[in-house]
Parts: structure tokens; C-alpha cells; sequence
């Protein structure tokens, strides 16, 4: 039982941030919850005092806004199309219930061909304006979409961390290889990590990671670390059923606690690095 605690596309390089973490979330396919993941990591690292950029990044099928209950003014369709600048684009949405937290949404526009459409000068163009848009911010992840095409290998490609996404089916398992293997070809050092969702318990999440570690190992010579196991939770359906983000409906359920620890390692690694830079 789970324990209950509380040949691919070529881009131009980007140079990496001296600033802000990028925190990319991935995932090989759809419905692994992806982006419930992003937007509950955002109000961890929200609740630490931090200023945080959530970017809508699944271009055509966005639905963090919805998730969250927020209209959103303004969307990505908006700063492509040149009518608003990327950092003026954003909206407020909170942390928790007791309005803790700093999370600045730049939402998406599902259902827009157009945007899951874009030509590289375009995908390049949003690519610098995000990277310049998250030196306003402590951290900024970003929600990419699912899938292998070249809107989401560039996202994937920016400077920081690569959570990928996954569950114990073997198709997640089968994409989430597939993501990693365009990754690791282009750039073998990349930082891409796993987390694995919706587990049975201890056992089945970390039978997912072994087997999509052995591949990785086998066939890519890469071993990607896990970044850490969330367990299968009624509260979470419950909380985007009600288009409330998980913090503020359910601060205390195990899928929560668990997105809060991968949280505290991704900022006590960040602290750690800086320490070690510093002296």
C-alpha cells in the first residue's frame, strides 16, 4: 500500500539562463495528468515565497486556465499573434486558499490549430520571449504539450530541468521513451527526470520507473533519475472536476504532499548548486 504522506528537429540553440530554473514538464501522451502536475508544482513552489511564471505551452490543447477556474484576458494566441507582449500577457491565480502564493498564468487557447501550427520562426520567436519573460520570476514551468512534434521537442529543449510524466501503462511508458530518445539525440546532456503518477502504491510506481529506466539504459546508454512517485488519488479528479487547484481544495491529500516533496528536492537542489557556485 501506498505510504500515506500527508532524425529530429534542429533549433538554434538557446543560451542558458543565468537567472531563473526552467522546470519543463513533459510526457510521451496524453492523460497522465500532466498538466494537474504542472499547475500543483506551481503552487508548492509558490507557497515557499517564490514568484512563479506557469506558461501554457500545450499549444492547441491548453486547459491549465480551465483547471484553475480562471477567464483569462489575455492568452498565448494573443502574444504570437503580436497584439500583447509575453510578460504583459500574464494573470494572477494565486497559491492557496489563503491567497498565498505568487503563480503568474500565461494560459493557452485550446482548440487553436493555428497555434499547434506554428512555423519555426514562430515556435523560436515564443521561445526567446519566454526565456526573456522568466527573468521576472523565481521559477517558471512550463506546460508542454504531449507528443513528439517539433512545438514540443523545442520547448523541451530550453535550459533547465525536464520532468517527464508518467503512468503504469504501457503506452505511456513506450511514448515517454520515445520523448526521451529525440531528447537525448539532440543534446546528451540533457537533464531529464521522471515522475511517475497516478501509482497503485510504492511498488507499482517504481515498476513503471525500473521499466522505463532499463530501456533507457539499454538502448540510449542514459539513466534518468526519478524525480519522484504520486500516488493515485481520489481528491484530484474531485479538484479539477470543481476547477480548483489542489492546494486550495485539498492541501492535505497524499497526491498533494507527494507533488510538495518533489518540490522541496527541486529547490534544495537549486540551493545546494548555488552554494557550491558560491564558494
Amino acid at each position: 500500500m501506498m505510504k500515506k504522506i500527508h532524425r529530429f528537429p534542429v533549433f538554434p540553440a538557446t543560451p542558458p539562463s543565468s537567472g531563473p530554473s526552467l522546470i519543463k514538464v513533459a510526457s510521451g501522451k496524453g492523460g497522465v495528468g500532466k498538466t494537474w502536475f504542472s499547475i500543483t508544482l506551481a503552487q508548492c513552489l509558490a507557497l515557499t515565497k517564490r514568484k512563479i511564471l506557469l506558461f501554457d505551452g500545450d499549444l492547441g490543447l491548453a486547459n491549465a486556465d480551465v483547471q484553475l477556474g480562471a477567464s483569462a484576458r489575455y492568452s498565448l494566441a494573443d502574444v504570437i499573434s503580436g497584439q500583447i507582449a509575453l510578460n504583459a500577457a500574464t494573470q494572477n491565480v494565486g497559491g492557496n486558499s489563503r491567497g498565498e502564493g505568487n503563480i503568474h498564468l500565461l494560459a493557452g487557447r485550446s482548440g487553436s490549430g493555428a497555434l499547434s501550427e506554428l512555423n519555426l520562426s514562430e515556435i523560436n520567436r515564443l521561445r526567446r520571449g519566454l526565456v526573456l519573460a522568466s527573468a521576472q520570476y523565481d521559477r517558471t514551468i512550463v506546460d508542454i504539450g504531449a507528443g513528439l512534434d517539433r512545438t514540443v521537442t523545442s520547448f523541451c529543449a530550453l535550459p533547465g530541468i525536464t520532468l517527464v510524466v508518467i503512468t503504469n501503462e504501457p503506452t505511456s511508458l513506450t511514448d515517454a521513451y520515445a520523448l526521451i530518445k529525440l531528447l537525448i539525440l539532440r543534446d546528451p546532456s540533457s537533464d531529464i527526470r521522471i515522475v511517475v503518477n497516478m501509482a497503485n502504491n510504492t511498488h507499482d510506481g517504481e515498476q513503471a520507473y525500473a521499466s522505463l529506466h532499463r530501456a533507457c539504459e539499454a538502448f540510449l546508454n542514459f539513466s534518468p533519475p526519478l524525480a519522484g512517485i504520486i500516488p493515485r488519488d481520489e481528491k484530484v479528479p474531485d479538484a479539477i472536476r470543481r476547477q480548483t487547484g489542489l492546494l486550495i481544495r485539498h492541501p492535505s491529500c497524499p497526491a498533494a504532499h507527494a507533488v510538495a516533496v518533489i518540490a522541496r528536492d527541486l529547490l534544495k537542489e537549486t540551493k545546494a548548486r548555488a552554494a557550491g557556485g558560491a564558494a
